[in-house]
Formats: C-alpha cells, structure tokens, sequence
C-alpha cells in the first residue's frame, strides 16, 4: 500500500493506493486562510498538520487492514508558501502562500540585483513566489527576519513533522525564485539577492527518491508502521501530472483546483519568460515543464456561491445549466487575487460588468464559469505565443467534477478535454505514486501510466461561436480597467 497526501490551499486530501494503483480509500480536511490585510494570504502551519492527522484517522477507519500495510507516502503541496523556522524549529510567522500579493516592490528589486534571474529561474519575478516574500520580511519584520534558521515550502513543513529532515524536491524548489532549473541546484546569487544562504534552505531531492522514514513517535500517533518511508514528492503541479501519466515531453493537461494551470511536459529546460510562462523542473529526474499559471480558479465559484448563500453547489451548477445559456452579455474578471499569467498583476481584482435589473443569481454564476474559462484561453494562447500548442488538454482538479463548467471550457478554449478516473485527487494520487517508486525503484514510465478515460468533453460549437467575441470583450475589459486598479 502506498500513500499519496497532497496539501491544498483550501484542504488536505489524502489517498491509500494499492499495488494494483486502486485507490482503496480517500479523505480530505478542510483548511481556511487568513488575509490580515488587502492582498495578504497566510495560513497556520499547524492547521495544515492537524488535517494531517486528521485525513490519516479518516483513511485508518476507512481501510483499516490496508493501513498497516503502507510501505511508503508521498507528498504533494501548494507550491511557493514561504515557513519561517527558527533555531529551535518554531514557526516564527504564518505562512506566506502562493496567491499573496504584498512583494510586488521585492519583486523589482531582485531583478534589478539578478539581471538574468528570468532565464536562471525559468519565469519573471512575481509577487507569489517564494524569494520576494523573504525580501519583504527582511524589509517590513525584520525581527523575524533576523530570526529565520530554516525556511521550507508547505509540504516540506510536513516532511519535517514526520520525519525531522529538512529536504524538498526539484518541482517545489523550481517554485522559490531560488532554483538555477537547469542545473536543478539553488543558485547562489538568487539566494544571496535575498540575504539569505543555502544552507538555510533544503537540501534538493528528485521527487522519485526517498527521504527518510516516518519517525517512531509519529508512527505510533498515526497508527502507521514502523520504516514507512517518505518520498521526496512533488509541488501540487507536477505531482498532478505524475497522476495522470504528464511524465513525457508533449503531455499536457489543464489544472482547475482553487488556482489553474495548463501544464506541458518537456524533455529540456525552456525558458519563455516575456510570455509570462514558467519553465519548471518536473518532479521526474531529467524532465521539465512549461505551464501558464493562473491564481483563480474553483476559488471563484467557491466565493460566488458563497456570496449567494449557497451551499449546495452541485444544485447550483444544476440551476444555472437549466435556466441560462451563454447567451447574455454579463462578464467577470476573475482577479481575485490578482494574476499571473497573462498579466503578471497583483493588483488586478474580480469585476463584474454588465449588470442590469435582470441580473439574476444563475447568471452570475454562469459569467464566473465563463471569466474563468476566459482567463484559461488567454493563458493558451500565451504557451502557443511561446511554441507550446497541444491539440487537446487532459483535465484534473476539483472544477472537472462540473459538466457544464468543462462544456464552458473546453468551447472557450476550442479543444477537447479529456477526464481520467481519479482525476479529481490527482496530486495526491500523483505522491503516492511517486511513494511507490521511491521503494521498488520501478521505472517512471511503467508506474506513471495514463488512468482509464471517464469521458472527453467536445467544444460546442454553439458555445464556441459566441465565445469568440466575448473573449475578446474580456481581454479589452482589463485593458481599459488596468490603471483603476490600485496600485
């Protein structure tokens, strides 16, 4: 048995994967995040170690057999969030995640210090990443600052809680703004930018490798047994294309969980920075990847529905399907937490345009369906601007459970999307594969096999017509509101 635990912004969710790669049993832990003030976004590392636990209860009373049996777990996360540690290991500070938005001014800075920081990190300087946030503790607390012994990404805080080593993998350190990708090694300037050194940072695996073992004490709290081994793992992104067999160049496939990512498997590093794409290590040994990344994703259904008083969102998908058609002149920015590609704009905020007196709830929802979809096709052409074009996208995250949403998709983006069984776990099905191979040792490719079809969602061709000048509305409608945004 193998298990695969995937720390998300909005939860925890976690798998139990037998050797034939069927999930036996699933589980997932809600978590909340704090914004203290306008484009801040933090959470409490140990609220994401109590869901831990939490998940780890849920699969042991599910498959209770099976739990005894796990050999090894993987690990999966939200990529960019900066833990401040200490010297005696005490967080000093919540966690800065990916969507915050503060370092914006940090983020000039260090490309001013590293004027080839682009094409040795694979991306521009954005305020999400992990590098500019440090340069604005050092700058705006610097008592923690001077304080900081240890800083790891969010999956790397649990590696560390189960197994005392300070160690993360190439995908999650491709994510810091620290990390020469093509060497697959910290790059000393781009730390020192920062004040920092590599010492303070963990030491770098190949997600397929091991990294110790779930220590005693821990074992015991969750029940596991003893030696379960911890493999290096893989940022949410690329642990999501190992669970959907994206391991070779040319695989692609579309993200849509709290953020979105159009992800692509390559064999080489290739950067295209002025395209706003990042240009990643792969949680594989040798590989890489390009990907758009956008900040918002489900999160905006997420907030609709709860601006509506909805808590049922499956029947408000329902609702909106029977009583709108795509039809309507209603748009949305889906900015809420600003964005990365196309716009690299932290500032950039969620705006509907169009309202009237008939504005109904449903039409809404379907505008926010469709702003997301609209942020997606923008960001394509963004990869195909940079050589990057796939005929059809393989889809995974929470958003693929809606039909309709995919149906919004994939006529926006004029492509095919295909859903795999499992797909909306796939990171945390994605670590527990990476477990397996971290303890046989088995090929990537016989492991990282593509799951069985569900479905493939054509584009309509209805839709498709009318989407066409609407996605051209939507990209004029941030133009004209981007000097409004405050800056």
């Amino acid at each position: 048995m193998y298990l695969g635990i995937d720390l998300g912004t909005s939860a925890v969710k976690a798998v139990l994967v037998d050797g034939s790669q069927r999930t036996v049993a699933s589980a997932e832990a809600a978590l909340s995040v704090s914004r203290p003030f306008p484009g801040a976004s933090e959470q409490s590392p140990e609220q994401w170690w109590a869901a831990v636990v939490a998940v780890c209860a849920q699969l042991r009373a599910q498959a209770p057999a099976g739990w005894t049996q796990i050999r090894a777990l993987g690990l999966s996360g939200q990529m960019h969030g900066a833990v401040l540690l200490d010297a005696r290991r005490d967080v000093l500070r919540p966690a800065i995640l990916w969507n915050d938005g503060r370092s914006a001014a940090q983020c000039a800075t260090l490309e001013r210090a590293v004027s080839d920081l682009p094409q040795i990190a694979g991306v521009r300087a954005m305020p999400g990443f992990t590098a500019p946030k440090l340069l604005w503790a050092r700058e705006h607390e610097p008592d923690v600052f001077r304080r900081v012994a240890r800083v790891l990404l969010p999956k790397d805080y649990l590696r560390w809680r189960l197994t005392g080593e300070f160690i993360t993998d190439a995908s999650d350190a491709a994510g810091t703004l620290w990390l020469d990708q093509a060497s697959r090694a910290w790059s000393t300037p781009l730390v020192a930018a920062t004040g920092l050194v590599p010492e303070q940072l963990p030491a770098i695996r190949e997600g397929t490798q091991a990294t110790g073992v779930v220590s005693g004490p821990v074992a015991k709290a969750l029940g596991l047994a003893e030696g379960v081994i911890v493999a290096a793992g893989g940022g949410d992104a690329a642990a999501g294309a190992v669970g959907i067999g994206a391991v070779n160049a040319g695989d692609a496939f579309l993200s849509l969980g709290t953020s979105g990512q159009i992800f692509v498997a390559t064999g080489d590093y290739r950067p295209s920075p002025d395209a706003m794409i990042h240009a990643f290590c792969h949680c594989v040994p040798s590989r890489w990847y390009r990907m758009a990344a956008l900040l918002n994703g489900a999160s905006c259904l997420a907030w609709v529905a709860h601006l509506l008083g909805e808590s049922d969102i499956e029947a408000l998908l329902a609702r909106v399907d029977a009583t709108t058609d795509g039809s309507g002149e209603l748009l949305f920015l889906p900015y809420l937490s600003g964005e990365r590609t196309p716009h690299n704009d932290p500032n950039a905020r969620g705006v509907f345009f169009g309202l009237d007196g008939e504005t109904s709830p449903e039409s809404l929802v379907r505008a926010v369906l469709e702003g997301v979809a609209f942020a997606f096709a923008e960001s394509a052409e963004c990869l195909a601007s940079a050589g990057t074009a796939p005929e059809r996208f393989a889809v995974i995250g929470g958003g693929s459970r809606s039909s309709l949403w995919m149906r919004i998709l994939a006529s926006a983006l004029g492509r095919p999307l295909v859903r795999f069984e499992g797909s909306d776990t796939g990171p945390a099905f994605g670590a527990a594969r990476l477990a397996r191979i971290a303890i046989t040792g088995e090929p990537v490719d016989a492991v990282c096999a593509v799951p069985a079809v569900r479905d493939v969602v054509e584009p309509d061709p209805v839709l498709a017509d009318r989407y066409r000048e609407r996605g051209r509305r939507f990209r004029r409608l941030y133009r004209a509101l981007a000097p409004e945004f405050l800056r």
